[in-house]
């Protein structure tokens, strides 16, 4: 028992000496719900669903294992004045051991019908970062450790980002984008020891919905994530919806492990989905019991001559 209880120290302290130093590995959330969480990585999703659509999410991932994320995420986002010009508002609070991540940014889109089948969105995103990490809280073997003596000062780190989006007959869709173009450099009291850097992260989406038969829909997708200095990670999904109502899933996520997704559309413009993920990794797999994710999707519609374009694809 002794000997669990040291080593879930000594995880916890790895997590503190990767805040405490230069950091260089992925560094934004992950989301098993991407393909419904797309405005959080890419501005030009914004009013793509011609409603005001509203998305929460909560993901507790590794649980029991100490210190690590959880991570809520509040995204909506619509059409205004015209269906070419969409706008959204992202929000994400994100807990790894002692620190705390908080993002507020708003997201501008335009589109441009290529076709009457097609069409590509430009989008910008603009807002803050505020980081905060507490150090001291931290339990360690040597508590007059100097790199855990000082907490980083809270700070407001203005950034902005940029995404490109496709669709073709509300059936497929591919975006390229980057949430964070600036990378900030950020310091303890303690400037010679605690400090690290926020990189910049690329994303790459794309997805689409097949029609197996009348009552069965197929929707594979996929996201590829660069980050500087990090090994690039695939997120790949395999989901099929039945009757327009119900939908099943396996996800695969390289470097990581694999997991399943279910959803429930409870009425027409309410979506509750559910993901379970576990990790393959020796390290992270034998220390939890795998992660949770809810999502959570509502589609409001103001005028009741306004219908939804693709509200079963993406």
């Amino acid at each position: 028992m002794k000997k669990y209880i040291n080593m879930k120290r000594f995880i916890v302290t790895i997590i503190g000496l990767i805040v405490a130093t230069t950091i260089y590995a992925q560094q934004d959330p992950m989301y098993t719900h991407y393909m419904y969480n797309t405005l959080s990585v890419n501005p030009a999703y914004a009013g793509s669903r011609d409603a005001l659509t509203v998305t929460l999410l909560h993901r507790n991932q590794w649980v029991t294992f100490p210190g690590a994320p959880i991570t809520n995420t509040l995204t909506l986002h619509s059409p205004i004045f015209t269906e070419s010009v969409g706008v959204g508002l992202s929000l994400t609070h994100d807990k790894i051991g002692p620190t705390k991540f908080t993002s507020i940014y708003g997201d501008f889109a335009f589109r441009i019908k290529l076709t009457k089948k097609s069409k590509l969105t430009f989008g910008l995103k603009a807002g803050i970062d505020l980081l905060t990490a507490n150090l001291p809280d931290l339990e360690i073997h040597d508590p007059d450790d100097p790199a855990f003596l000082y907490p980083f000062k809270n700070k407001v780190l203005p950034n902005f980002g940029f995404g490109m989006f496709y669709t073709f007959k509300d059936r497929f869709y591919v975006g390229i984008s980057t949430p964070r173009l600036l990378e900030h450099k950020f310091v303890g009291e303690n400037t010679l020891i605690s400090s690290g850097i926020l990189r910049g992260h690329y994303y790459f989406i794309t997805g689409g919905s097949i029609k197996l038969s009348r009552f069965t829909e197929f929707k594979p997708s996929a996201l590829v994530k660069m980050t500087p200095g990090a090994p690039i990670e695939l997120d790949v999904s395999a989901i099929f919806e039945f009757y327009k109502r119900v939908n099943f899933g396996v996800m695969y996520r390289t470097g990581d492990g694999v997991g399943a997704l279910v959803g429930l559309y409870i009425f027409d413009r309410l979506l509750l989905g559910y993901s379970y993920d576990f990790s393959l990794t020796n390290t992270t797999m034998k220390y939890n019991t795998g992660s949770h994710e809810i999502m959570l999707r509502y589609d409001f519609i103001f005028s009741s001559q306004h219908r939804i374009k693709s509200p079963r694809y993406f």
